[in-house]
C-alpha cells in the first residue's frame, strides 16, 4: 500500500544513504550492518530498537539510513516509527499517518493495510498512526509483543525508531521485547553521564546493547556517524 503526502513544512531527515551514494559516510552505515550481522552468530538479531539519551541526537537520521542499507544488500526490512509522541518517519519517507502502528494495535486497521511500500526495492514503512494517550501502554502490551513476532515472519529486520529514553519510558519497554539496541549519542552535546544513564535504563529492560552511534564526529571529510560494537 502507498500513501503519499506531500509536505514541505516539515525539515526532512537527511536520507545520505539513498541520494549521496558515494559519500563516505555510507562506509559508517555499512559498518553498523556488518556489526549487526556479526553480533547475530550467537543471538539472531531481527528487532532493533534505535534509541538515544536526549532529542535532536540522530536516531530518527540513524534509523531512517540503517533501515536503507540493510534493504540495499538484499534483506527484507520495515522501517517502524514507534515514536509515538513526536513521530517523524512519515515525513522523511514522505507518506500519510492518518493510519500505521497505533491503527494496528487498536485493530482499526490490519496490518497488511497500515505497511506503506517505498520506492526502494525491500524496504517498507510502517508509520506511527494517530497519536495516542497512552504511548507507553500501547508498546508495553502483549498485542505489541504479538504483532513483533508477526513482522519476523515477513521480514529479516525490523528498525524500531523510538523516543529519547531518558525522556520517556517507551523505548525502555520496547527495548524489553526486541533483539537488540543501537544507542545514538551527539559528538559534543551528549554528556557522559546522560549517556551512563541512559545505558544503564536499557540493561535494567534486559535488553541487548549491540553498539553505540556516534553522530557528528569530526573527521579531515567533515562529520559522519562512527560507530562502535
Amino acid at each position: 500500500m502507498s500513501r503519499r503526502l506531500k509536505n514541505k513544512n516539515k525539515k526532512m531527515v537527511n536520507l545520505i544513504t539513498q541520494y549521496h551514494p558515494h559519500s563516505p559516510i555510507i562506509e559508517q552505515y555499512r559498518l553498523i550492518r556488518n556489526n549487526l550481522h556479526f553480533s547475530s552468530v550467537d543471538h539472531d538479531i531481527k528487532t532493533i530498537v534505535i534509541t538515544s539519551p536526549e532529542p535532536s541526537d540522530g536516531k530518527s537520521t540513524t534509523s531512517a539510513n540503517l533501515a536503507i542499507v540493510l534493504s540495499q544488500h538484499g534483506k527484507r526490512v520495515l522501517l517502524v516509527d514507534a515514536d509515538l509522541r513526536k513521530p517523524s518517519v512519515h515525513y522523511t519517507f514522505n507518506l500519510s499517518n492518518k493510519d500505521g502502528l497505533t491503527s494496528v494495535l487498536t485493530k482499526d486497521i490490519s496490518l497488511e493495510k497500515a505497511i506503506c511500500k517505498t520506492y526502494l526495492p525491500n524496504l517498507d514503512i510502517l508509520t506511527s498512526g494517530p497519536i495516542p494517550p497512552n504511548p507507553s501502554e500501547l508498546l508495553d502490551s502483549k498485542t505489541m509483543e504479538l504483532l513483533i513476532e508477526e513482522l519476523k515472519l515477513a521480514y529479516e529486520y525490523i528498525i524500531f525508531d523510538t523516543p529519547p529514553i531518558l525522556v520517556v519510558t517507551d523505548s525502555q519497554n520496547l527495548a524489553s521485547k526486541c533483539d537488540g539496541v543501537v544507542m545514538v549519542v551527539s559528538s559534543g552535546k551528549t554528556k557522559k553521564d546522560r549517556a551512563m544513564k541512559a545505558k544503564d535504563l536499557l540493561e535494567k529492560a534486559n535488553s541487548i546493547m549491540v553498539g553505540i552511534v556516534v553522530n557528528g564526529v569530526e573527521s579531515t571529510q567533515g562529520k559522519y556517524y562512527g560507530y562502535y560494537g
